[in-house]
C-alpha cells in the first residue's frame, strides 16, 4: 500500500528524546573562561592574604579571628571563611548558577538546545545542578587549599578560640564541614534569585548582580531595628550562625532556622523560574 503524500506532509515529526547529560553540561562549564578565572582567583587569594600578614603588624590588638589568624592552619582557615563567605563566595555562586541560562540566551544558543530536543524542565534541572555542583566544588576546594597554605605558612596547631580555649583537630574537622554546608545552604536564596532572573533575561550580569543585590538588601534590612520581628523572615537572618560552630556554645537553633528559611526562599524562586521558563517564548 502506498503512503498518502498529503498525510505524510502534515503528520507531526516525532523526534527522539535526547536529554542534556549532566556530564556534558559539567564539561561545558569547566571549559568556560569564567570558570578558570574564578578558580584562579580563589587559588591566589590565600597567598595574597599570607603576604599581607607578612607585611602588616603581627601583634594582636583585640579578640577576633583576624588577631589569631596566623596561629595555625585551623585559625587561618576560619579567618578566610569569615572574610569571604558573605560576598566573594556568594559572587562565585551567583556566577556559576545565575548566568547559566542567561549566557546561553546571550550567545543565541538557548533555542538550539531546546530544539535538540531537550525538555525545558530537564534543561533547567541540568543547568541548576551543575551550577550548584561547581559552587560546592569551588567552596570545598577553596577551603582545602586555604588549609594547606595556612599549614605550610603557620603550622598545624589546633584551633585557638579568640574568646578563650581551643578546639582539637578531630572536632574542628566536622565543625568546618558543617560550616561549609551551612554557608552553601545560606546562599541558596540568593543563588535561586539569580537563577530566576537568569531565565527571564539574556543579560548574565543582571542575573549575577540581582543575586548579589538581594543579599545586600537583606543585610541592610537586617540592620533596621524598627522592623522588629519581621526580620526573622529575611533569607539572611542567620547567615552568620556558622560562626558559633567555632565557639564553646554552638547555636543549633539559629543554624536550623537558617536552613529552614533558606530552603523556603529557594523553593519559591525556583518554582517561579520553572513556571516562567515553561511558558517563555525563547527567541535567542
Amino acid at each position: 500500500m502506498s503512503a498518502n503524500p498529503a498525510a505524510a506532509a502534515t503528520a507531526p515529526v516525532k523526534l527522539g528524546h535526547r536529554p542534556l547529560r549532566l556530564s556534558t553540561e559539567w564539561r561545558r562549564q569547566a571549559t568556560r573562561p569564567r570558570t578558570r578565572w574564578i578558580l584562579g582567583i580563589l587559588a591566589v587569594l590565600p597567598l595574597v592574604v599570607v603576604a599581607a600578614f607578612m607585611l602588616g603588624d603581627s601583634n594582636p590588638r583585640g579578640p577576633g579571628f583576624d588577631d589569631v589568624a596566623t596561629v595555625g592552619a585551623a585559625n587561618f582557615t576560619v579567618f578566610m571563611l569569615f572574610v569571604t563567605a558573605e560576598l566573594l563566595l556568594l559572587i562565585v555562586g551567583c556566577l556559576f548558577v545565575g548566568d547559566t541560562i542567561a549566557s546561553e540566551a546571550s550567545w543565541g544558543s538557548l533555542r538550539y538546545l531546546l530544539t535538540a530536543p531537550v525538555p525545558r524542565s530537564r534543561l533547567l534541572t541540568a543547568k541548576l545542578l551543575v551550577g550548584l555542583g561547581w559552587t560546592a566544588l569551588a567552596l570545598v576546594g577553596f577551603l582545602a587549599w586555604v588549609m594547606l597554605v595556612g599549614g605550610m605558612s603557620y603550622g598545624w596547631d589546633e584551633l585557638i578560640v579568640p574568646a578563650g580555649g581551643s578546639v582539637a583537630w578531630g572536632s574542628f574537622a566536622w565543625r568546618l564541614a558543617v560550616a561549609a554546608v551551612f554557608i552553601l545552604i545560606a546562599q541558596l536564596p540568593y543563588l535561586s534569585i539569580a537563577f530566576w532572573i537568569g531565565v527571564r533575561t539574556d543579560a548574565p550580569l543582571a542575573a549575577v548582580g540581582g543575586g548579589v543585590m538581594a543579599s545586600i538588601l537583606s543585610t541592610i534590612l537586617e540592620s533596621i531595628n524598627a522592623l522588629g520581628d519581621w526580620r526573622v523572615l529575611l533569607p539572611g537572618r542567620n547567615a552568620r550562625a556558622w560562626i558559633s560552630l567555632f565557639s564553646p556554645d554552638v547555636a543549633w537553633h539559629e543554624l536550623a532556622h537558617g536552613v529552614l528559611w533558606s530552603t523556603l526562599w529557594m523553593t519559591v524562586f525556583l518554582v517561579w523560574a520553572w513556571r516562567h521558563f515553561g511558558r517563555k517564548d525563547v527567541l535567542s
